[in-house]
């Protein structure tokens, strides 16, 4: 199984940007770290090693970035509209840096986006502010809005990043061109999150799968066995 890793000065991020990609052909999917984590993670923690058998087949590609939720939502010491500015802008890191390079690798022009846990949120976020790069969306144990973060601060960039508020306005018609999982468990810490966004999708009569698996925890062993899963609905041809 291929493995490479790529460094890069982000002229978004006005910093330096790590990533490891998976794989020698196939599908993009761009996968997300969990709440702080690294590049490495989604290695580490065995999610790559569970999808190996499409990355040897050459059926996907996946590339994990790292994030910067130290710098944004998690960094406590700035003040909250500095949080989601700095958000906006890995936002735009990943859109013009990484996706807008990889897309046309496919039929389709699109990519593929997945994340646990707080990884769930960066993907669902970003499928839905961009729903034209986006054909698939695997969301594993996430959560769908940042107001916990923002110790009460609200503006437009703070509500246009929280899908459980701007969904609702959303009218593009891509969205209902994609293919969305919400992945969860009735264990889940983010369980109720999901059931919720779920319902906002509905109302709007966007096709969704709401996965629940049953008595299973918000850890790696459930996420392992989803991830798979979820990698079979894409058309690789």
């Amino acid at each position: 199984m291929k493995e490479e890793y790529f460094k890069w000065y982000s002229p978004n991020l006005s910093r330096e940007i790590e990533m490891l990609v998976f794989g020698h052909a196939g599908y993009p999917v761009i996968l997300f770290p969990t709440s702080m984590g690294s590049f490495h993670e989604n290695r580490d923690q065995g999610l790559i090693g569970s999808a190996q058998w499409y990355l040897e087949q050459g059926l996907i590609q996946i590339f994990c970035p790292d994030s910067i939720d130290k710098d944004s939502f998690y960094n406590k010491n700035i003040h909250p509209a500095h949080r989601i500015q700095n958000h906006v802008w890995y936002d735009k890191m990943i859109c013009h840096e990484i996706v807008e390079r990889v897309r046309h690798n496919t039929y389709s022009h699109k990519v593929a986006v997945a994340g646990c846990s707080f990884g769930g949120y960066h993907a669902a976020n970003f499928a839905f502010r961009h729903p034209g790069y986006v054909s698939h969306m695997f969301s594993m144990s996430g959560a769908f809005s940042i107001k916990s973060f923002m110790n009460g601060f609200h503006n437009d960039d703070v509500f246009y990043n929280s899908p459980e508020d701007y969904l609702h306005g959303l009218n593009d018609h891509e969205l209902w061109n994609m293919d969305i999982i919400l992945g969860t468990s009735n264990w889940d810490i983010c369980f109720d999150a999901n059931l919720k966004l779920s319902r906002v999708l509905a109302g709007k009569s966007v096709d969704h799968w709401l996965d629940i698996r049953q008595d299973r925890e918000h850890d790696w062993p459930v996420w392992r066995e989803m991830f798979p899963h979820y990698l079979s609905r894409i058309k690789f041809f």
